[in-house]
């Protein structure tokens, strides 16, 4: 089998080659430029906790070391606070008694994330790196993907599927004829990273409307996030428009925004980079045709209030993997490659609508005093969502109304997890008796079985293996039409004893069942993987597909034909 061709060396191809490698599949990147980046610390990314972890499981790394996993936030108005929260508990009793916890997100500069990957891939006997190729052509047909690179290296390669994580003005998606609509500039921040000593150490600030005067045009919002070392990342949201800024304009709102938050004199700090950050708000209108897929960037574009693209790509990578895994080693499947777009491009879509629905309140002046009483409150909760990936604004999508969804299960039952929905990180014990993280168990291909076990922690595993309901359900995993792997927990949130979880390869719970339900087990684990398995019908390229929505639009379902994998050159 010929490797998956991937077109683009960023954090979201990079990765999707790592987890491609993990479950044994081969793959070619295609950089275009010289192998490394370019230190930049005004350009950093936000990885909410289960991205985090996908990033630490994949590079080997412990990445709080190499970013600042936040131990706090807080939003001010003016001089009033109006929310802290604690990344270690809950809310501040002053701000919002009732507010559940939140994990804690990670800070890290983007050329730090990339090298780590790319310090992963050094070593990784499946992976090719191709420096200095730049895609010119690329040509499908029923058994593979032909890509010819121009450049100092131009050549010809032959492969499986490719993936098109080439940033936002795709190759890929343009040789594919794939319409990209949305908005243009939708905000605008300009941005300094500068070491100084701040009153809030290891705390995010989301700063409204500061009492202090602003130099030039009113600068309504400044953000300041830590990274290590007491280096920071400040954000001044722009007004609208084109207007220039200039090294004095931004050298006087660095001066003045530290001057307002220390109170005094401003204290001494080092700049060490600066630049403009431009959001837009786009949505490719496929992200399949044939064998060939758009992620990351190339497929959709999004960042207002606090959310983090990078973030979402990265789920893209996550989410693709393992199905192109599952088609490279056993054959092309319809359902389960064309979930792909349904899910990812869906999950998108809902949070553009849901960013396009609160611009308007946020930006526009009185507007969000007719739906919330209390604008500044109001205003400080959708801010906050953003920021720290809750509500419809932030929080990463579900997949409830996935093709791969299993229908009509009887002896399914409710737990805190939704269906769909990533699954809560608890200890587990592996089948060689050692406990693990369930995120650890993660990437690797195989469906997860969870048996909920109260008291089986305090036992060795010898003692509990053979007996109650394990000999059962072990038959029932053997059985299963895709390999799985038991694991046994003590607890799981809204979980009853001997309730039974079924999770996919990327974490995503497809499943509780109330106790061994061979049948459902085995119908839920097929529904998993995209029914049984059919070798789907080729499509020629560019093939006539369902229509789908605007970047601020709903998402439907689409896809085009198939799957099967490898690359060579």
């Amino acid at each position: 089998m010929d490797p998956v061709i991937i077109v683009g060396a960023g954090p979201v191809g990079l990765t999707l080659a790592l987890a491609l490698a993990r479950q044994e599949v081969p793959s070619v990147v295609l950089d275009e430029g010289p192998g490394k980046d370019e230190p930049r610390l005004a350009r950093t990314v936000v990885l909410r906790e289960d991205t985090a972890a996908l990033m630490e499981r994949l590079t080997g790394l412990p990445l709080d070391k190499a970013g600042v996993q936040w131990s706090g936030w807080r939003s001010v108005r003016r001089r009033q606070v109006m929310r802290e929260i604690d990344f270690a508990g809950p809310a501040a009793p002053e701000s919002d008694p009732e507010a559940t916890p939140v994990s804690a997100p990670l800070h890290i500069a983007q050329h730090v994330l990339t090298g780590a990957l790319r310090a992963a891939l050094a070593g990784e006997r499946l992976v090719r790196v191709a420096v200095d190729s730049r895609l010119d052509t690329l040509e499908q047909e029923p058994s593979g993907v032909t890509a010819r690179t121009r450049g100092s290296k131009g050549t010809w390669w032959r492969g499986s599927y490719l993936v098109g994580c080439d940033g936002p003005r795709s190759t890929v998606r343009k040789l594919q004829g794939i319409r990209f609509p949305g908005r243009t500039a939708v905000e605008r921040h300009a941005v300094a990273a500068l070491r100084a000593e701040l009153p809030w150490p290891g705390r995010a600030l989301l700063h409204r409307t500061p009492p202090w005067r602003t130099s030039g045009p009113s600068a309504g919002e400044v953000t300041a996030r830590p990274l290590p070392d007491g280096v920071w990342r400040l954000d001044w949201l722009l007004p609208p428009g084109k207007d220039l800024v200039t090294p004095e304009l931004l050298l006087a709102r660095v001066r003045e925004t530290l001057t307002g938050w220390t109170d005094g004199a401003t204290p001494p700090y080092e700049l060490l980079d600066t630049g403009v950050h431009t959001v837009h708000h786009r949505l490719a209108r496929r992200w399949r045709v044939g064998r060939v897929f758009l992620a990351g960037d190339a497929a959709h574009l999004l960042g207002t209030l606090g959310t983090q693209g990078l973030d979402e790509g990265l789920r893209d990578a996550d989410n693709l993997a393992w199905k192109l895994a599952l088609a490279w080693h056993h054959g092309p499947h319809r359902t389960l490659l064309d979930s792909y777009q349904a899910e990812r491009r869906a999950a998108v879509a809902a949070r553009l609508r849901a960013a396009d629905q609160v611009l308007p309140l946020l930006r526009g002046g009185k507007g969000l005093r007719a739906y919330v009483p209390g604008a500044g409150r109001g205003h400080d909760v959708l801010l906050t969502d953003g920021h720290l990936g809750q509500g419809p604004v932030g929080a990463p999508g579900t997949y409830a109304d996935s093709p791969l969804a299993p229908r009509h299960i009887e002896a399914e039952v409710p737990v805190d997890t939704p269906a769909g929905a990533p699954v809560t990180d608890v200890r587990v014990t592996a089948e060689d008796g050692t406990f693990v993280r369930l995120r650890d168990r993660l990437g690797r291909g195989a469906l997860l079985v969870v048996l909920i076990a109260p008291g089986t922690g305090v036992w060795e595993r010898r003692h509990w293996v053979s007996a109650g309901l394990m000999p059962r359900l072990a038959a029932a995993v053997t059985a299963l039409p895709h390999p799985a792997e038991l694991l046994v927990a003590e607890s799981y949130p809204g979980a009853a004893a001997h309730t039974v979880l079924l999770v996919r390869p990327d974490g995503h719970l497809v499943t509780a069942l109330n106790g061994v339900r061979p049948a459902d087990l085995y119908a839920a684990a097929e529904a998993a993987i995209g029914g049984p398995a059919e070798r789907e019908t080729e499509r020629a390229e560019g093939a006539e597909e369902p229509a789908a929505a605007s970047a601020s639009g709903s998402a439907s379902a689409s896809g085009a034909a198939e799957a099967s994998a490898s690359a060579r050159k």
